[in-house]
């Protein structure tokens, strides 16, 4: 699919800013999101969505999107704002504040996904939902490369270093056998969102 095609039949409607989140799924550290106004020129070869990509490729790309685009911001919501409200909040929430962190105020945000509201937080800026946008949009795909990246980042530099015994720099937060290994012998620390613990909590019960 020609991502850049798909973001043309909505630049009429004027700056044009792609979002996407990372880090829904883990166990522990923040949500990240991101937002992205491209140039139509823009030159990122292989620009794709984020999980199609191998982390070399998503390094590079950052690299070139953060250096070629007009505006672009990353958000994250922490762990405690996730346990005490709820995963797709915090996620909206992410979103929303990436977009209100761009230098550039977009006329109109392509969120992936099919969702623009949770119970505690909205997207509020005039927006479309694109249900795998980031495998359809250069502009949502750019914003899952430096939400994914950001996020990555963050988990295998200053949580490992803060937590080295639970391995996030292998498992990234993730539920693998090596990370709940860790949460058998350590128990959860602060980075854990304990909401996301309920059935392991239980299972030591």
């Amino acid at each position: 699919m020609d991502l850049w095609a798909f973001d043309r039949r909505y630049r009429e409607a004027g700056v044009l800013c792609g979002v996407d989140e990372a880090g829904a799924g883990p166990l522990a550290g923040p949500v990240y999101a991101a937002a992205v106004v491209l140039p139509p020129g823009a030159d990122l070869p292989g620009l794709n969505d984020s999980k199609k990509l191998t982390e070399k490729r998503r390094e590079a790309l950052y690299d070139r999107i953060a250096a070629q685009a007009e505006a672009w911001a990353v958000a994250r919501v922490e762990v405690e704002e996730i346990d005490r409200t709820d995963i797709l909040s915090a996620r909206m929430r992410a979103m929303q504040l990436a977009i209100d962190g761009l230098a550039v105020p977009p006329d109109l945000a392509l969120l992936d996904g099919n969702r623009d509201h949770g119970k505690y937080a909205a997207v509020t800026s005039p927006h479309v939902t694109v249900v795998g946008g980031d495998g359809k949009s250069a502009s949502i795909a750019a914003a899952s490369i430096l939400a994914k990246v950001s996020r990555d980042r963050y988990v295998s530099g200053e949580l490992d270093a803060l937590y080295p015994q639970y391995g996030f720099a292998q498992h990234k937060g993730y539920g693998t056998r090596l990370h709940f290994q860790a949460l058998d012998r350590f128990g959860p620390c602060p980075a854990h969102r304990r909401t996301f613990l309920k059935k392991w909590e239980a299972g030591r019960t």
